[in-house]
């Protein structure tokens, strides 16, 4: 195993209102603990829990200010499943508009430029052109396949066409981090490199 998925999900202040069957601080320590055992990191949160402005600030504060950043930071936008508590809300929480998730992509990529900002949960509520507006403020991966583990996703015919149309580049998956030299956006003809990994191999 070469990589390990645990998001924080958001802040720490409201965290408890989502989450209660584990605390901050036993993620915060399994991450710890990936690291030690020499495992990259994928760590990242999700938007429209019902958070405020002030929980995603303190979710972004958290991962940037870990020893390492982790070297991939999904953004997730929250798919409100029938069955699940906040969608069955008598008041269910306001989805985030693509500027929450421009904002919270840009501001990932400032205080975190050397790690893959990935574009995730989510996109099948976004038009191409709002996802554009994501890579160009700073996404620079996806996942890539018709469904992520509870939520679909856009089909694969669709993502290449994006690709086309913007100058994307794909990296193959499982593939090194760019560094922070090369993580903004190139001046080449071919536009952002972006790395894509297939859902369906990432089973681990």
């Amino acid at each position: 195993m070469t990589a390990y998925n645990h998001n924080l999900d958001t802040s720490r202040e409201f965290y408890p209102e989502i989450i209660t069957t584990r605390s901050y601080d036993d993620r915060l320590k399994t991450i710890e603990n990936v690291r030690k055992a020499g495992i990259s990191v994928c760590s990242g949160g999700i938007i429209g829990l019902g958070e405020k402005t002030h929980d995603r600030v303190g979710l972004l504060h958290t991962l940037a200010t870990m020893s390492e950043h982790p070297e991939s930071v999904p953004i997730n936008a929250l798919v409100q499943v029938e069955g699940t508590p906040l969608a069955d809300s008598a008041v269910p929480p306001t989805p985030p508009s693509a500027l929450d998730m421009t904002r919270m992509i840009a501001t990932a990529r400032i205080v975190m430029p050397g790690s893959m900002v990935r574009l995730s949960a989510g996109r099948m509520g976004f038009t191409q052109g709002e996802q554009a507006l994501m890579f160009l403020a700073g996404a620079n991966s996806i996942f890539y396949g018709e469904q992520l583990l509870t939520t679909p996703n856009p089909e694969t015919d669709m993502d290449k066409q994006l690709f086309a149309t913007l100058g994307l580049q794909g990296k193959p998956p499982h593939s090194k981090p760019l560094s922070p030299s090369n993580n903004q956006q190139s001046s080449s003809s071919s536009g952002l490199h972006v790395r894509v990994d297939k859902v369906k191999q990432q089973k681990l």
